[in-house]
């Protein structure tokens, strides 16, 4: 046992009748880290704070939010996000909420619940990002307590990015990540499907193949399908035969129309046009600080770039502008899927180098008090 598993609370979250709600149902706010370290942004990652200040702002017209900061940049944190955007002491290693941040858990009896999975930076040693990952490995216990939500610490090595949820029994996952050896070596789907049902409180799992050609993440699903609303998916698309992801997307369309959800409907799924294609430019690299402790960025590399890795808010949609040649198309589409809600769009092209996307940076945290039906029972392992 590791220190970060005391404290935790003993049982699983199936076993008490807490499950993993959807990210479009009601929220009380949402938590960020802030980007700090040279050698994953560029130019003492001014950029990128500049672009995540505007993410939190934009989320901020929907529902407060609350950045994590490392003591030693906290000054200067505060002086760059807007006054309603609050600033709590955070040490981390890099600004990842989406897999550092807790997953949190509802029930029908209200509150909030969390659980903490283990983390090993996309990979470990032999095929992660960056290391070490001590502080990043501390977040979601930190942001719990600061929550004052119990906890659950999970068996698994497994990230945020890479579950998405239809709060109604059924997950959506990647092949390419879930079951990559770097995270739990040996550990085989059915055993994976087990633990799963027992931390998030789902019945039924989507399985898609490849996610985002050259997603250092390994595919996670974040970046390549979402849930819209029940029996409803957004995919990242393209119609060019010449581009890597198009056979990775039509695969993941033919798995899609062939499965089912915890109830028992056919998934309708909505193409999104991804952009670009788009590469890192020599003078984006060139702002990088050299680290042996970082992956190295490197001028013509192919972005991981996809419209679906946006963030719903209450009442809103905050999407990433990515391409001029695209980014309107991809706006009227999601505003046409979405007409509930006000599409907001943010440029995003500071946050794609450093690896991800708006999803990828935000964590919400669901409505304690909103009425809510217990899903489908989870079968027996």
């Amino acid at each position: 046992m590791s220190l970060l598993d005391v404290g935790a609370l003993p049982g699983t979250p199936a076993g008490d009748g807490w499950w993993m709600p959807a990210e479009f149902e009601a929220h009380e706010g949402c938590w960020m880290l802030w980007p700090e370290r040279p050698d994953n942004w560029r130019e003492r990652a001014g950029p990128a704070q500049a672009a995540f200040a505007a993410v939190a702002e934009a989320i901020s017209r929907f529902e407060p939010v609350r950045v994590g900061v490392s003591p030693a940049h906290a000054a200067a944190a505060r002086a760059q996000l807007p006054p309603q955007v609050g600033v709590v002491a955070l040490a981390h290693d890099d600004c990842w909420m989406r897999d550092v941040g807790p997953t949190f858990l509802v029930s029908e009896r209200g509150g909030l619940r969390g659980v903490h999975w283990r983390f090993n930076a996309w990979g470990g040693l032999e095929g992660g990002l960056y290391h070490p990952w001590d502080q990043d490995e501390r977040v979601a216990a930190e942001v719990l307590s600061l929550e004052a939500r119990p906890r659950y610490r999970a068996p698994i090595v497994i990230e945020g990015g890479a579950i998405h949820v239809d709060g109604e029994g059924t997950a959506l996952l990647a092949e390419e990540c879930v079951l990559n050896p770097n995270r739990n070596p040996g550990m085989r789907r059915e055993r994976m499907e087990a633990v799963l049902r027992e931390y998030l409180g789902v019945s039924q799992f989507i399985w898609l193949g490849l996610g985002v050609y050259n997603d250092e993440t390994d595919g996670h699903i974040d970046n390549l399908a979402c849930f819209l609303a029940p029996g409803k998916v957004c995919l990242t698309w393209t119609d060019d035969p010449a581009d890597p992801q198009y056979q990775r997307s039509r695969e993941a369309w033919e798995r899609l129309n062939g499965a089912r959800d915890a109830r028992g409907r056919r998934i309708e799924v909505a193409k999104l046009p991804m952009p670009g294609p788009l590469y890192m430019s020599e003078q984006e690299s060139q702002g990088l600080a050299p680290s042996e402790a970082c992956k190295p960025r490197r001028a013509g590399e192919r972005l991981a770039a996809s419209y679906v890795n946006f963030y719903f808010a209450n009442g809103g949609l905050v999407m990433p502008l990515l391409d001029a040649r695209t980014d309107a198309q991809a706006a009227g589409i999601l505003r046409r899927l979405c007409p509930d809600r006000e599409v907001i769009g943010v440029p995003a092209r500071e946050i794609l180098l450093g690896g991800g996307g708006i999803h990828c940076i935000t964590q919400q945290v669901p409505d304690s008090r909103a009425p809510r039906v217990r899903p489908v029972a989870p079968r027996a392992a």
